[in-house]
């Protein structure tokens, strides 16, 4: 189920917030969502605590029990760490994101798992434009996906994260170090059956 589908032209269902307004935002007619990131929007709680951020712009959803998401996803990348992500959020201390980043100026899958403080982790390097990535809850166990096809799927993460039975579900744009990126995302799709960890 697209959970996009319903949304255009610049208006949401019901079901989505945002945390942070983006500088724009549009669906087309195809429910495919366009974001324009603000400068230095971001997500990130770091470890040193020298640099908290909750400012990157988030279109979620709650999503009850166990699930699967996925998009495709696209980004501008100029800045290093501008990305497109999934992400999944308790509170503003306790969430994870998957990232189609740009450290070191190298399209790369990124992840992190906060807890008070973030776990930070560059995974492969990617050279499709357009990748696919995917979350899936199994109780309080959580992975992350990527895909370059939409078929064959590499695991880029397992982790434990304790949350209630519904949580914040979603995509977000950001430039960390930026002046703003464009980020789009095809669809989100939602399935009540989760992928076997």
């Amino acid at each position: 189920m697209n959970l996009f589908e319903q949304c255009h032209d610049q208006k949401l269902t019901p079901n989505f917030i945002w945390i942070n307004q983006p500088d724009s935002w549009e669906f087309d007619g195809d429910g495919k969502l366009t974001v324009i990131a603000p400068p230095l929007a971001d997500f990130f709680r770091d470890p040193a605590g020298e640099n908290v951020r909750n400012s990157a712009p988030f279109l979620y959803t709650i999503l009850k029990g166990d699930f699967t998401v996925s998009t495709r996803v696209e980004v501008d990348m100029i800045e290093e760490f501008d990305s497109a992500c999934i992400m999944i959020m308790v509170d503003d201390e306790i969430w994870a994101k998957l990232c189609f980043e740009f450290p070191y100026k190298t399209p790369t899958m990124v992840s992190v798992v906060t807890k008070g403080t973030s776990d930070d982790c560059n995974s492969e390097k990617v050279n499709e434009k357009r990748p696919y990535l995917s979350a899936t809850r199994i109780g309080n166990c959580f992975a992350f996906y990527y895909s370059l096809d939409g078929k064959q799927w590499t695991r880029v993460r397992y982790f434990r994260m304790e949350a209630p039975v519904e949580i914040k579900v979603g995509v977000v744009a950001q430039s960390p170090v930026g002046n703003g990126c464009r980020a789009s995302f095809d669809y989100f799709e939602y399935s009540s059956e989760p992928v076997k960890i």
